[in-house]
């Protein structure tokens, strides 16, 4: 599409602020007003379409999709969006392990054990760990308890870690990377443990790298987005 605006600014809207193209305020994709709760985010928005040339890039909107999906789906659908990410805890990558006599193992147990201890001190649950890829139900009081912890996080923090649980097959990593402090690189490598060491064994592949690497980059962006999103 090619570029149909020459001035982009900001402005407050009633409830926050939101992105003006020439004086005109931007919708979401479902036709919504895209008003949002923090200044901060409101000039991320208006710099991705600053960032535009003469032909818009429709995938270099990272932090808009976010907004829009927190408007037009995790807001109004709140449950839905709670029961998908809910999913990763059933089968959270962090609690499937190699067998122990294997030196996966090892390094599963250094990176992954105390991201999995810290959710557990920090919701007051506890996950199974298993050996092997057999799938094995987490207690129902955990899932009851992280859904309630999911229930407690406002539209914009789940649109996050919708994608930030998705990309880390992980609702462990998703949390932990909502957190002001996180760190994108430690957590992306703890969910890419198991692809580096498959690389490490048997060598790179060019496409796999470059995949990875754009997925990195949406997972910053959705970190990004949530800490925007505070303020």
């Amino acid at each position: 599409m090619k570029r149909f605006y020459k001035e982009v600014a900001t402005g407050e809207a009633a409830g926050g602020w939101q992105v003006l193209l020439d004086g005109r305020a931007i919708k979401t994709a479902g036709k919504a007003p895209q008003i949002v709760h923090s200044r901060a985010l409101a000039e991320a928005l208006a710099a991705e379409w600053a960032a535009q040339g003469e032909t818009i890039d429709p995938a270099s909107f990272p932090i808009r999709d976010l907004a829009d999906y927190a408007i037009d789906i995790a807001g109004p659908s709140q449950a839905t969006v709670i029961a998908a990410i809910l999913r990763f805890a059933e089968s959270d990558t962090l609690c499937y392990r190699a067998n122990p006599d294997d030196a996966l193992f090892a390094r599963q147990q250094a990176v992954w054990e105390p991201l999995v201890m810290a959710a557990e001190a920090r919701w007051d649950a506890r996950f199974v760990r298993v050996s092997g890829v057999i799938h094995q139900p987490q207690p129902t009081a955990t899932l009851a308890r992280m859904e309630a912890v999911l229930g407690e996080l406002d539209a914009a923090s789940l649109a996050a870690l919708h994608t930030l649980a998705s990309l880390a097959a992980s609702l462990i990593i998703g949390l932990a990377a909502l957190a002001p402090d996180a760190e994108p690189e430690a957590l992306w490598q703890a969910s890419e443990l198991e692809e580096e060491w498959q690389a490490q064994l048997w060598g790179r592949d060019a496409e796999a790298e470059d995949r990875s690497a754009r997925r990195f980059a949406t997972f910053k962006a959705a970190m990004r987005f949530a800490g925007l999103a505070k303020g």
